[in-house]
């Protein structure tokens, strides 16, 4: 498979390529990247023929947006985008009072080079068709493929959050502009980018949705979203876009994070598990990870981040990287993958 094979979308005009950039790291993701490195990322991964970039507001607080559209909106040829609503960029200013802001840990994951901006949850019908002027703002692009409803869920807002956003996205009418966006033909499709397979599903009750962003719930370390979810999405017409197939850095060998936290003890064993089998025939244990899933034929596509073009090539080295078929049997006889 090469990063820029194109796949289509079932239900709607639209093709990704089976690698797509996702520009997390552009908000400083854990360490701060320099604006060159971000540029230079976007250009190494056209020049892969990867065709396909995903970003959002809450990366660094804008900033990648700003860095991804400096690139894209000079590129001559068709590529998809896209973004994300949910979270709106605000400052201080008389007559306004912001919200607390998010504490450490899931929903701040320490952007290092963020915008001086504050991040304010809204997901209701004003607050959707606000997100995609203001993105449009920042990218300089007037158009975008996707909209991803970003972190909606339960395990990203606990208790009456969850109930109060739920509630803004279904009865709020934050689906309904999503819906008369791509109605208008202003995006092709919308879904929802989200760690939790779970409120895709329930979304799935709420609206035509087309696609969702799922990210680190179908890799080599977590598979739960095999057994109900993905065959659901498949039977459904919904594309599923993987992210987070690192689990956040573990899988790749350069931290020992998972999950947005400090890995522990039992999936630091599994890792190690994993990487004697894929040494066993040669295969770095990132490529097996780029590579895993794509035996699962309701995955579209996967976003990968990078913070400069070395990376990014590497990526596309791993993606593009010949896998026996004996790896996957003893993975799977090994209990380390499903059948």
């Amino acid at each position: 498979m090469k990063a820029s094979d194109s796949r289509p979308f079932r239900r709607r005009d639209l093709r990704v390529t089976a690698l797509g950039m996702g520009s997390a790291p552009f908000g400083g993701l854990y360490g701060p990247v320099k604006a060159s490195d971000a540029v230079a990322t976007v250009e190494a991964s056209w020049e892969a023929g990867i065709r396909y970039f995903d970003t959002a507001p809450m990366y660094g607080s804008g900033r990648s947006e700003h860095l991804l559209g400096q690139v894209l909106r000079e590129r001559e040829g068709p590529f998809a985008i896209s973004t994300k609503v949910g979270r709106l960029m605000a400052n201080k200013r008389p007559g306004r009072e912001l919200p607390p802001p998010a504490p450490k840990g899931r929903l701040d994951n320490g952007w290092s080079s963020k915008l001086p901006f504050q991040e304010v949850f809204d997901y209701s019908y004003d607050a959707v068709m606000r997100s995609y002027d203001d993105s449009q703002q920042r990218t300089g692009l007037a158009h975008f493929d996707i909209l991803y409803v970003h972190d909606i869920g339960r395990l990203t807002h606990q208790g009456e959050a969850h109930e109060r956003h739920w509630s803004a996205l279904t009865k709020g009418g934050g689906f309904r502009a999503l819906a008369e966006l791509r109605d208008a033909g202003c995006i092709k499709a919308f879904g929802l980018g989200v760690n939790e397979w779970e409120v895709i599903r329930d979304a799935m009750e709420e609206a035509d949705i087309d696609c969702c962003l799922l990210a680190g719930r179908y890799t080599l370390l977590d598979q739960q979203a095999a057994k109900t979810f993905l065959p659901l999405a498949r039977s459904r017409g919904v594309e599923v876009i993987l992210g987070g197939v690192f689990n956040s850095g573990v899988l790749a060998g350069k931290d020992r994070k998972f999950n947005y936290a400090d890995a522990p003890p039992e999936i630091l064993e599994k890792v190690k598990k994993l990487e004697a089998v894929c040494a066993r025939h040669d295969v770095p244990l990132p490529a097996a990870a780029m590579q895993f899933p794509y035996r699962n034929p309701a995955i579209t596509s996967i976003l990968i981040g990078a913070v400069d073009a070395a990376q990014i090539r590497q990526n596309v080295a791993w993606f593009e990287r010949d896998i026996p078929e004996s790896l996957w049997k003893d993975l799977a006889s090994a209990g380390l993958i499903g059948e």
